[in-house]
């Protein structure tokens, strides 16, 4: 059967490249030390102070300031850049809550942030702020990305 429909070679060239480039960005944010990890460009991460909690209750107990912290992670897809806002409650140096917020710009994005959102609940909470670390939730790896990278801003942000 002769396709009539082909994408032309040139999209389908931009679009593979596009995806290398952003398997490589998501590559460079994917790091879990914290010490290491060079600061995000200030469009893709901002970190806020806490809002709410006990500053002087995770300075002594840990190393993270106890408190509700958000920031912005984003990541690339075929179609466009996405972004996930991410609010995470800390006590002891363990989430105790996490709220992800997304604005996607792709009809498959919007899919993808659902089920991530729908799922990642049961992925942090509970786990200490150092043991995150989140490749792949309800089918979501890209989003898992931005989730990441907001978390690294929120765990600079932290630190007590």
């Amino acid at each position: 059967m002769i396709r009539t429909t082909a994408v032309p070679r040139p999209v389908r060239v931009g679009t593979a490249l596009l995806g290398v480039v952003g398997v490589v960005t998501l590559a460079g944010c994917s790091g879990t030390n914290a010490d290491a990890a060079a600061p995000a460009p200030a469009a893709s991460s901002a970190a806020s102070a806490p809002s709410t909690g006990s500053s002087a209750g995770g300075a002594s107990t840990g190393a993270y300031t106890d408190g509700t912290y958000e920031a912005t992670g984003q990541y690339a897809t075929p179609e466009s850049v996405e972004k996930v806002d991410v609010t995470l409650t800390i006590a002891g140096d363990k989430v105790t809550d996490v709220t992800v917020t997304g604005d996607p710009q792709a009809a498959e994005s919007r899919r993808y942030q659902s089920e991530f959102i729908g799922g990642i609940k049961d992925e942090v909470v509970g786990k200490a702020l150092d043991e995150i670390s989140v490749s792949k939730v309800a089918g979501s790896s890209l989003t898992s990305g931005g989730f990441m990278q907001a978390v690294n801003a929120i765990k600079s942000e932290a630190k007590a």
